[in-house]
């Protein structure tokens, strides 16, 4: 049976509402196309960065980073007590009374002691107090990187999201303004209600969907803009420049990315440093059992001995019962500790890349599959399908159907394209080096 003839026997109302909607359908995709393209228009008092000014805002006005950067100087203030001193003790007596003393005032007496620590204790505890500032600085690198790797995954997040939600609100803005049309002629007795009612329950289907997606990127949002300290109420829109050759596993070796995990992870530095400390530890407490000395030099101006009497002492325990021998042992008991704790953080390490590494072969490879004309050879055939539809070969669901298709299909696009960048952000995690995504 021939349908195009059959298009000239057709109402004349109909005719009109197929060719207004393919008017609607063609204007939604010249809006998807133009909203594809990686400039677009800023809207009003959107915040738009990249990832470098992300970064720089991150380093300048997060909160959590910058107070972490106080015990770096805290530590820095220990190992300035660790240097110092003892002070040396001074103490004096004057007379206030005396039995057969007519002018007891007249009797003084002082003592100036000074305490001199043995054994290394002094220098074993500016090496500790030093070891506490380096992993101070561990520590609050360590921290930058956890902050850097939530920053960078929220911004690509974010990005591929709301292309995502561009796709829905090209489909909304379109199917509303059929609706309106299908309503009117409906209501003129040219259509069917059921055609109307399906056009309406897509419509319905999308708002909600299109709804919980809005939520979803709200919600990152302000974990980003948390983490930069900018404006609640502000839009964030990231600005990507993807250079595919750079996005390439390949471009860094295996064995680079392990290298780089062993000298840049600062956790694991943190760890080898907490069995240098307690090395350090160890000599401390063995120093602990040598008991210190007290220097002293009194005066008696009226001593038993005759008037104006000075002398000289020395003072300090004897080791007979309490040689530190617990704290000696415990502190053979932390460096093994220390010991198993590097190796299973070094493990943790190495299975990390492992993984994380296969991930990323895992999204490279199905996001290579994705033809690069498909966004254009797709638009062609579902412009092709409406036009079946408006020749009525194909029905109005089989019509809907793929026009839900194509919105599945690009966000599915998306969807890769965003795991894809998630995967490398993870190897940069992993490594702490930012060997991808850095355009």
């Amino acid at each position: 049976m021939n349908l195009i003839p059959s298009i000239y026997h057709m109402n004349r109302s109909v005719i009109k509402i197929i060719l207004l909607s393919a008017g609607l359908f063609s204007l939604s995709i010249k809006t998807y196309a133009l909203a594809a393209l990686p400039q677009t228009e800023p809207v009003a008092d959107t915040l738009k960065l990249n990832i470098k000014d992300a970064e720089n805002r991150l380093l300048q006005n997060n909160l959590q980073f910058l107070a972490q950067k106080y015990n770096v100087n805290i530590a820095e203030a220990q190992v300035i007590t660790a240097k110092l001193f003892p002070n040396p003790d001074f103490s004096f007596t004057n007379g206030i009374h005396a039995t057969q003393v007519a002018n007891a005032a007249s009797q003084q007496s002082a003592t100036l002691s000074q305490l001199i620590q043995t054994a290394g204790k002094r220098n074993n505890s500016i090496q500790l107090a030093k070891i506490g500032v380096t992993q101070s600085k561990y520590q609050l690198f360590d921290l930058l990187r956890t902050l850097r790797y939530t920053l960078r995954t929220d911004f690509y997040s974010i990005y591929y999201q709301q292309q995502s939600a561009k796709v829905y609100q090209e489909e909304i803005n379109s199917l509303a303004k059929t609706l309106e049309v299908f309503k009117q002629q409906y209501a003129a007795g040219n259509i069917a209600q059921k055609e109307v009612l399906r056009i309406q329950s897509q419509l319905y289907s999308l708002q909600g969907e299109y709804s919980n997606l809005l939520t979803s990127i709200d919600t990152t949002a302000s974990e980003f803009k948390l983490l930069i300290r900018a404006n609640p109420d502000q839009p964030v829109a990231p600005v990507i420049d993807i250079d595919s050759d750079q996005q390439k596993l390949t471009s860094v070796p295996y064995q680079q990315l392990i290298d780089s995990a062993n000298v840049n992870r600062y956790d694991l530095r943190l760890a080898k440093s907490q069995v240098d400390y307690n090395n350090i530890n160890l000599k401390l407490q063995k120093s602990m059992a040598v008991p210190d000395f007290s220097l002293s030099v009194n005066y008696d101006k009226l001593g038993s001995y005759g008037n104006n009497f000075i002398g000289a002492g020395i003072e300090f325990n004897l080791p007979f019962f309490n040689r530190n021998q617990g704290g000696i042992k415990q502190a053979r008991l932390a460096i093994s500790q220390s010991q198993l704790q590097l190796q299973s953080q070094t493990d943790a390490v190495q299975s990390q890349l492992s993984t994380y590494y296969r991930l990323a072969q895992r999204q490279e490879q199905l996001s290579n599959s994705i033809d690069p004309s498909f966004d254009k050879n797709f638009t062609r055939l579902i412009k092709g399908v409406f036009d079946n539809y408006q020749k009525r070969n194909i029905s109005l669901l089989e019509f809907l159907d793929f026009y839900d298709s194509y919105k599945n299909t690009t966000l599915q696009i998306n969807n890769l394209k965003q795991a894809k960048m998630a995967s490398l952000e993870q190897l940069n995690y992993v490594t702490g080096t930012p060997f991808f995504n850095n355009k």
